[in-house]
């Protein structure tokens, strides 16, 4: 490696710099006293963990992002976290379980074997917040608003919020008895959008007139509420859960619109984020101009199970990094007050009570004088001594 690349961070991976770092971390904060004062309690999960714990429960795409490595004191393989999540709710079950409603927020590193995106980041911050043993909508709803008010505060006030459910297409795979590798190919197809391929695959694959009928109208049911409408005719006599998800939806819908009416809805019924582990309700938020997701949720029961503890359990979380970004958040820094280099102890205890006070106080070293260029251009004022007094003065 030459002296010219020992800089050089792998692809994906970033590192944040002062003022940006400041941002970062301001609406951290933020956005863990908001949760805080919905009741949501912080929880600090390990960056590493076995793996047999780490990736259960969570779906082929999780277990294809996270890092392996040989644990050198039992020889058994660890993982390294590409999401919190399943974390979460290994917490929940065993190292801090209640009986009822469990609410848990976290804030951390999380990193990728590769971007979830074109040039994304491979090492985000997630954070995000999980609820656990509320299975009414009550919670999808207190869930899907506090990741609004989460976008909200990192000032991102125009948010399109798109809703599905897994139990659609559930159903309809139910309907017309498509066996594992089926459900898996149909499930690309959809992810992909390619109609054309939808309709060419239903018509090789599916026997039943009617479901290939639905199958084949499935990636169309998407847009606004019109679409719940379209939905409700198509599958007038369909299964009883596709049904009821649509009623899901609907009351969902209801009650974000009462709450938040400048939020944008829009309807998915094909949408297959999450379909591998999550079991209800899934939903997503997004900006315009903003091409990805800015945060993903969704009702995900029985994760728990393998724990030992089957659970309720909806949630989200979004990438702190990219949300700051989006948003402006946070102001410059403010302006600091240079202070001389000296021994004085009475120089000392006014610096400490400044300090105290909120206010950024940079001592110069020895040898420097006046202060190196950078420190001088954060000052805008500084201290000088009258008399016995040391005393805060503009800087000329």
């Amino acid at each position: 490696m030459t002296q010219a690349e020992r800089w050089m961070l792998p692809d994906g991976i970033a590192e944040i710099l002062p003022a940006d770092a400041k941002r970062v971390e301001t609406l951290r904060r933020d956005l863990l006293d908001l949760y805080h004062r919905w009741g949501y309690e912080m929880i600090i999960p390990p960056m590493v963990e076995f793996t047999d714990s780490l990736l259960i429960g969570m779906g082929r795409d999780v277990d294809l992002s996270t890092f392996r490595v040989t644990d050198q004191l039992s020889g058994r393989s660890l993982g390294i976290r590409a999401d919190i999540t399943p974390q979460a709710a290994r917490i929940d079950s065993h190292s801090f379980p209640r009986s009822g409603a469990n609410r848990l927020c976290y804030a951390g590193q999380v990193l990728y074997t590769r971007p979830r995106s074109p040039m994304g980041p491979r090492a985000p911050i997630q954070i995000g917040a999980e609820l656990y043993g509320v299975e009414s909508l009550q919670g999808d709803i207190e869930v899907i608003s506090l990741m609004v008010e989460t976008l909200r505060t990192a000032g991102i006030r125009e948010i399109h919020l798109d809703l599905g459910h897994v139990a659609i297409f559930r159903s309809l795979a139910d309907a017309a008895q498509l066996d594992e590798a089926q459900q898996g190919a149909l499930t690309s197809l959809l992810q992909s959008k390619a109609v054309a391929d939808i309709e060419r695959w239903v018509e090789e694959n599916i026997a039943s007139a009617q479901a290939a009928k639905w199958l084949r109208n499935l990636p169309r049911l998407a847009g606004g509420s019109e679409c719940l409408a379209r939905a409700s005719e198509l599958f007038a006599d369909g299964p009883e859960a596709l049904r009821n998800a649509l009623d899901e939806l609907q009351q969902v819908a209801d009650a974000v619109a009462r709450r938040y009416p400048q939020v944008e809805l829009f309807f998915d019924l094909g949408e297959m984020r999450g379909y591998d582990y999550e079991t209800g309700l899934v939903f997503a938020a997004y900006s315009p101009g903003h091409g990805q997701a800015l945060a993903n949720g969704g009702r995900y029961n029985g994760i728990g199970a393998v724990f030992g503890r089957d659970r309720a359990a909806t949630g989200f979380s979004t990438d702190l990094v990219a949300i700051n970004t989006l948003g402006q958040n946070g102001a410059d820094e403010a302006a600091a007050i240079l202070a001389p280099a000296s021994d004085c102890a009475q120089l000392w205890q006014t610096i400490g009570a400044l300090r105290a006070d909120g206010e950024i106080v940079i001592s110069t070293m020895p040898g420097e004088g006046g202060g190196d260029t950078e420190t001088l251009a954060r000052c805008d004022r500084e201290l000088v001594r009258e008399g016995d007094d040391w005393v805060v003065k503009p800087r000329g």
